[in-house]
């Protein structure tokens, strides 16, 4: 059995200093907003309580989907990183950017550059950092990146044709392998997830290229949701139409009792049964009270 970990929408808190000249853009709203609302949803209590019991957890990998920092500054990036390298070795971890790892040009350049090392692929596909894929054992994690830098008050994310045509490369690659494909991506790959100015631009792109490719498993973040999913994969041998679920996650920092769930985590169980065929378990666990206690309050099995 393989157990991986996956978090999403870290928004690592508190915000450093930031001069008055790196105000000077999207970031002077995205300042204001953390000030008046956004910092008292994200105690960092709530976040070090997940951390301390992910840790009791038996786990082989930990997949992060995105809004690792707030305003992209080069000083929450330096943090995020010494953050993310105390979770454990290097190829133990995959990530992908959300908007606000890209919430101003030239973000998303110096996150692939900071966090290179969590980025780098086993298979070249394309010369662009995404998408990559990280083998571990017999699953394949595919980092796909929907990031980009937006105007004020949007926040939505983009799917390439260039990216999707490099992803459906890695997907057959990996079912080529035998291996189990998780694709990870920030944004939700599907319709009605979120309103316009916060949606994924190339769901239908990339949805025709999971059908046409497979997957096993999609996860993501942005909403702050633990929502599940499934949209159409491709079908077996047997011509029967597959469907792929799609996970999403709560914020990991998000405290008890706000507007949105409260912090929390899912937890993958990945084997084959006696004919050979995946099988995948969900466990979610969350805050359950202002002390900030965690227990599962989900756990279903998502391959039909």
């Amino acid at each position: 059995m393989y157990n991986f970990i996956h978090i999403s929408d870290l928004h690592l808190a508190p915000l450093p200093p930031a001069r008055w000249w790196q105000l000077l853009n999207k970031r002077l709203i995205g300042y204001a907003n953390w000030q008046l609302k956004r910092k008292a949803s994200v105690p960092t209590g709530a976040f070090e309580a997940i951390l301390q019991h992910i840790r009791r957890q038996t786990y082989q990998h930990l997949a992060i989907s995105g809004d690792l920092v707030n305003l992209a500054l080069p000083a929450e990036f330096d943090r995020a990183r010494a953050k993310i390298a105390s979770f454990g070795a290097v190829q133990d971890i995959s990530l992908v950017f959300g908007n606000h790892d890209a919430y101003v040009p030239g973000a998303l350049a110096l996150a692939c550059t900071v966090f290179a090392p969590w980025i780098k692929s086993d298979s070249l596909v394309t010369r662009a950092a995404f998408p990559y894929m990280h083998i571990r054992g017999e699953i394949a994690f595919i980092g796909v990146s929907s990031a980009i830098a937006t105007p004020p008050f949007i926040a939505a994310g983009y799917f390439s044709a260039s990216q999707a045509r490099a992803l459906s490369l890695l997907l057959q690659q990996a079912a080529e392998q035998r291996l189990f494909r998780v694709v990870m991506i920030h944004h939700p790959p599907y319709y009605g997830a979120t309103k316009g100015s916060r949606a994924l631009w190339g769901i239908k792109r990339f949805q025709k290229t999971v059908a046409a490719a497979g997957a096993e498993l999609i996860i993501h973040g942005h909403t702050h949701l633990p929502s599940l999913v499934y949209i159409q994969g491709k079908a077996g041998s047997n011509g029967r139409q597959k469907r792929v679920p799609v996970v999403g996650a709560a914020a990991a920092a998000q405290k008890f009792g706000g507007h949105k769930p409260p912090a929390g985590y899912n937890l993958f169980s990945i084997g084959k049964n006696r004919r050979g065929e995946w099988h995948c378990r969900l466990r979610r666990f969350s805050l359950k009270n202002a002390e900030n206690a965690i227990g599962c309050v989900v756990d279903v099995d998502l391959l039909d």
